[in-house]
């Protein structure tokens, strides 16, 4: 089982949403046997809480149910996730200091975009001081990214010869 751990500040907008598109992508696939995700944020925010409002309403609107309270990424994370896919520089940035705190490498730290085929955006906007057309741009920029990190996966993970 691979494991895929979404990361942004506060756990209630890009990174629940990511996970949620993640495993409604990986149930079409049938690869819910193979891979696994959740989702976190640096701060100590929000945590306990459900996502915003907005993201519900934006998962809703396309089909996704979003099932996830705010946690913040922890020690354990480190050891038990193989992908931590951060939303932005600053999060990276942020997973990179708690994982020297904690004494520990993180296992293939990686920026959302970066499996972007045709790379618009070098980052995922934070939506959450936005309106509602914030949320389906940073839907629309992870539907692209989790198709690029879907494929990748199924190359690396020789997914396909797994059906």
């Amino acid at each position: 089982m691979v494991k895929v751990l979404f990361v942004c500040l506060g756990n209630i907008c890009r990174s629940p949403l990511a996970e949620a598109l993640f495993n409604h992508k990986i149930k079409q696939k049938k690869y819910q046997d193979h891979l696994s995700c959740d989702s976190c944020g640096t701060s100590e925010y929000h945590i306990g809480e459900l996502p915003d409002e907005r993201a519900i309403a934006c998962a809703n609107k396309n089909g996704i149910k979003m099932n996830h309270r705010g946690r913040q990424l922890n020690r354990i994370d480190f050891r038990d996730f193989d992908y931590l896919i951060a939303m932005d520089k600053s999060n990276l940035e942020n997973v990179k200091i708690s994982a020297e705190q904690h004494k520990t490498a993180p296992n293939n730290l990686l920026l959302m975009c970066a499996f972007q085929k045709n790379p618009k955006f070098m980052e995922v906007p934070d939506p959450y001081y936005g309106g509602v057309d914030g949320f389906q741009k940073v839907y629309d920029i992870l539907d692209s990214s989790l198709d690029g990190l879907i494929e990748e996966l199924e190359k690396k993970q020789q997914l396909l010869d797994k059906k």
